[in-house]
């Protein structure tokens, strides 16, 4: 019986959690905590795809520079993506092959830097809506709005990050190639944040774009295009919540897509969070797709004996 595949998108707080310092040896500690989780997909003989979130530190990346700008020549969004590819696919990559040898299973682990297609005249361009960097208050992010021209939002009260542009992925390139890897058996690592976003110009060739995709709904593609038959998006929640930060808030165990997309088309998930996550969910299912798990990187396990994350299907 052939092995069924899976798509994993990762948060980028897998490896930089809110109020980590995010330097490279708290990364690699969470990442080698978060691989451990993983494994149970190895331990069931998934094929496995894995794609990554880099809000986090592609933040870190563009403040690095707005703050050398005067002294180093600052590099466009599209690279840091691309930089943040290889940066967060080495730690990941590393730290499997660590896994896989402990466990003494013999399968490659791959990174690929991965180039998405986007349409240059997404209307997210000019309404940036997608979070990266630290966390601030209003006061400490006002003052590097002001002086650095960020685009800013309160992500949770009192809470306020830098937005960029989000465009959607059209089209992921390499896919035929990252297909082929999973389907021999090696853990793919690629399109990371979202991939690095491209456009088809006037004269037919590809040119970057300064925008982060988003990873959740690039991983949904992906999952169409290795047919996978599971997408699991590990995130820093354990579940979806009905009427989330209320009172009456109450965890979403197991939702057909029907049921979820009316909640969906009624507003009551988070813009620029939880929302591209539904929307993902449901282009998932909507294609091949038969499950949906949205969980914690810690509940994984509970999650696969369906005790703990929403779990969605048609």
């Amino acid at each position: 019986m052939q092995n069924k595949t899976i798509m994993i998108a990762l948060g980028g707080n897998s490896l930089s959690p809110k109020g980590s310092a995010g330097s490279v040896t708290e990364q690699f500690s969470l990442a080698r905590k978060t691989m451990n989780n993983l494994s149970e997909f190895i331990d069931l003989n998934y094929n496995i795809c894995i794609t990554h979130g880099n809000g986090p530190q592609v933040g870190d990346e563009l403040l690095r520079m707005d703050l050398t700008s005067e002294t180093v020549p600052p590099l466009p969004l599209g690279i840091c993506v691309a930089n943040t590819q290889g940066q967060i696919g080495y730690m990941v990559q590393q730290t499997l092959q660590n896994e896989l040898r402990e466990k003494s299973v013999d399968r490659e682990v791959v990174t690929l830097v991965t180039q998405v297609i986007v349409d240059k005249n997404d209307q997210s361009i000019n309404n940036p809506t997608k979070f990266i960097g630290p966390r601030y208050t209003k006061s400490e992010i006002e003052k590097f709005a002001t002086k650095l021209g960020w685009s800013i939002k309160e992500q949770e009260p009192g809470s306020w990050r830098r937005v960029v542009p989000s465009p959607m992925p059209e089209f992921i390139m390499h896919g035929n190639s990252i297909k082929v890897l999973v389907d021999r058996g090696t853990i793919v690592i690629a399109f990371g944040g979202g991939g690095i976003p491209v456009f088809n110009n006037k004269d037919n060739k590809i040119e970057g774009l300064d925008a982060v995709i988003d990873k959740d709904f690039s991983a949904a593609k992906m999952g169409r295009i290795i047919r996978a038959q599971e997408l699991w998006i590990i995130s820093d929640i354990d579940y979806l919540y009905r009427n989330f930060g209320k009172e009456d808030a109450s965890p979403i165990k197991q939702i057909n897509s029907k049921e979820l997309n009316a909640l969906y088309k009624k507003n009551t998930f988070q813009e620029g969070t939880i929302k591209p996550k539904i929307k993902a969910a449901l282009h998932f299912l909507k294609h091949h797709g038969e499950k949906v798990v949205i969980t914690s990187i810690d509940n994984i396990k509970k999650a696969l004996k369906q005790k703990s994350g929403t779990i969605i299907r048609n």
